[in-house]
């Protein structure tokens, strides 16, 4: 195996361990309260996962703002900015948790008339949301702290962390629950420690690996000549740029669920399976899109266009691999993939007529997934929010002119284009944007 695609796998192999992981936290929850005798225990642990999950969506940006920028400072050589770089993520991280507690109450009711729950549920879900909105410093500050650690090309200590968590989430809820009667406030405690925990934890890490990193300044600046590194301003506008463009990707697929919802139970569920074949093959792909952030963020702020070019082309080529083996993999054995899922044979049945969705995914989402990894790493995210917002365009217009025609077939066709346009779209930015080597010059070979 040559460097270049050892360097690509010790970023993305722990990274993809991770993304399979960190749903295992809600998971456990759900199982937990499943013991309990009541449905209700299900469907608050359900909505209170929804409105968590939306909200720290929002503020992923906290994550992929800092990677690429620290990648770029690591690629410079510029340490002093590394630092920084940690400093001022988490101090965001940190801000925006604190204006979460500060308007818990504003956040709660709104996400609940937005959900909606039935009588039963929403109590049981208010108990849920008032002690895990506790656990926003954790979870947000750790957001930075995985970006920052991508940026140093290390997915092992996030790896670690996901791992951590959930031995922790398991043995808290569980004592909580069956050991001191508890019911969800046992599994919101248990899930808040978990989260505490595992912010501990990747501050201990940072601290013996990167100890001297961190209290040792060098003295090091950027050569002249190779850019004055990252300012305040450079640091809000990525994130700025960041933010909206998550807030088209929510909006999406809230639109996404919720018109299937409009459709029946039948199609919601049938909606909701598929959907996994999607995350499935998202959890592969962004594993690559980190080594994308890592690797490109670097050769890009070292000004090296050779290596640069050469990541690139090794991204692609690890992602159509990724797409053979997934699209074989849901042609052949998808119905049986789902019937895992669910014995509901209305459901399953049903899912016949758009199981060809879902083989399609990683044919149109293989380019979107791995611009967003180079983008992210260039810090190109002006060109992610228009590729974004330009698709969700095309995604609203399908759903208004073919979707009262063609039913849920429409839905489904507004989702696929919705993914092509976002990887069309990039490719064309990338083509027109000029390679490390070239700033303030025409675009070189490497993307005309």
């Amino acid at each position: 195996m040559s460097e270049g695609n050892r360097k690509i796998l010790i970023i993305a192999l722990p990274a993809i361990v991770t993304n399979i992981t960190v749903p295992l936290l809600g998971l456990v929850d759900t199982a937990i309260v499943g013991h309990m005798g009541d449905a209700a225990y299900i469907g608050a642990i359900a909505v209170g996962s929804m409105i968590f999950n939306l909200v720290y969506w929002v503020f992923a940006f906290l994550r992929m703002g800092t990677s690429g920028l620290t990648a770029q400072a690591r690629g410079r050589r510029n340490f002093a900015e590394v630092r920084q770089l940690l400093r001022r993520s988490t101090l965001v991280s940190m801000a925006i948790a604190l204006l979460l507690l500060l308007f818990q109450w504003p956040l709660r009711e709104l996400m609940l008339w937005f959900i909606a729950p039935t009588p039963d549920v929403r109590p049981l879900a208010v108990t849920y949301y008032n002690i895990v909105v506790w656990g926003a410093p954790a979870m947000l500050g750790l957001y930075g702290l995985t970006g920052w650690y991508i940026g140093m090309q290390n997915t092992r200590i996030p790896l670690f962390v996901s791992i951590f968590q959930n031995v922790v989430n398991i043995l808290a809820s569980l004592t909580l629950v069956y050991g001191l009667g508890m019911k969800v406030e046992g599994v919101a405690l248990g899930t808040v420690i978990a989260q505490y925990a595992g912010y501990a934890a990747a501050v201990a890490w940072l601290w013996r690996y990167y100890r001297r990193l961190l209290v040792k300044p060098d003295g090091q600046q950027t050569a002249k000549g190779q850019g004055s590194g990252s300012s305040l301003s450079q640091f809000l506008r990525v994130n700025r740029d960041i933010f909206f463009r998550t807030l088209f990707l929510v909006v999406v697929n809230l639109y996404f669920t919720s018109a299937g919802a409009r459709q029946g139970a039948v199609i919601l569920a049938v909606n909701t399976l598929l959907m996994q074949l999607y995350l499935l093959f998202s959890y592969f792909l962004d594993g690559f899109a980190y080594a994308g952030e890592a690797l490109c963020g670097r050769y890009w702020g070292a000004h090296n266009d050779e290596a640069f070019r050469a990541v690139v082309r090794r991204l692609f080529l690890w992602g159509g691999a990724m797409t053979i083996l997934f699209t074989i993999a849901y042609g052949l054995g998808g119905m049986s993939f789902l019937q895992l899922l669910t014995d509901e044979s209305s459901v399953v049945d049903a899912a016949r007529s758009y199981i060809g969705w879902a083989v399609v995914i990683p044919v149109v989402g293989v380019a979107a997934f791995i611009w967003d990894g180079v983008f992210i790493g260039i810090t190109l995210t002006r060109g992610m929010l228009w590729a974004t917002s330009l698709s969700a365009l095309v995604f609203f217009v399908v759903i208004a002119t073919l979707m009262p025609v063609l039913g849920n077939h429409g839905l489904w066709l507004a989702m696929i284009l919705f993914l092509a346009m976002r990887g069309l779209v990039q490719t064309v930015i990338f083509l027109r944007t000029s390679c490390p080597t070239s700033s303030g010059k025409p675009p070189c070979s490497c993307h005309r």
